[in-house]
């Protein structure tokens, strides 16, 4: 698969920090997905997490600033949901189906990624190994999305698309990526 490239959106863009900006690219080769996120913009205005000496696995990294990804089997109930913080910490989650079944992907018991920041961006770069989990025949539907805290303390939550009437990363017609 070629790499694509996205934009995330803001699900409300009403008290969102200004100038903020969310790209990425996806990319599958075989067993491997690599993801980039680049948040750019007035990053004075966003609450990062202070880096972590040694990253961990770690639960609730959604409330505060956090890249975050799914993963679905096409045409499957089942899906994963994968929690990146700015700091190293990370989690896997597997899904029986929407919101259902919640477990710690016990596949996985490091996530390293890297994370680059700078004045005016943060940049955020990670391959999965998908052999862990899926074969690499299996197509994957794939969501990708972002929580950003606000020095305020506001939170906005950004996504390729927000089909409902709230946000809601779970909502398997938001996974509109294929790999």
């Amino acid at each position: 698969m070629n790499s694509r490239s996205f934009s995330l959106r803001p699900f409300a863009p009403a008290g969102l920090p200004p100038g903020i900006k969310i790209t990425g690219s996806l990319r599958r080769q075989a067993d491997t997905l690599a993801l980039t996120y680049l948040l750019q913009g007035r990053l004075t205005e966003v609450l990062l997490p202070v880096p972590a000496a040694r990253p961990v696995r770690r639960d609730r990294l959604w409330e505060e600033t956090c890249f975050e990804f799914f993963l679905a089997l096409q045409d499957a109930p089942q899906y994963w949901e994968f929690n990146l913080s700015p700091a190293g910490d990370w989690n896997v989650f597997h899904f029986t189906a929407y919101r259902q079944g919640l477990a710690a992907e016990p596949a996985f018991s490091s996530l390293p990624f890297e994370v680059q920041k700078r004045p005016e961006a943060l940049g955020l770069a990670l391959e999965v190994d998908l052999a862990r989990i899926v074969t690499a025949d299996q197509t994957l539907e794939v969501a990708v999305a972002a929580v950003i805290k606000a020095r305020d303390g506001r939170i906005s939550h950004w996504a390729l698309t927000h089909p409902g009437p709230r946000a809601d990363f779970h909502r398997r017609d938001s996974f509109i990526l294929t790999c």
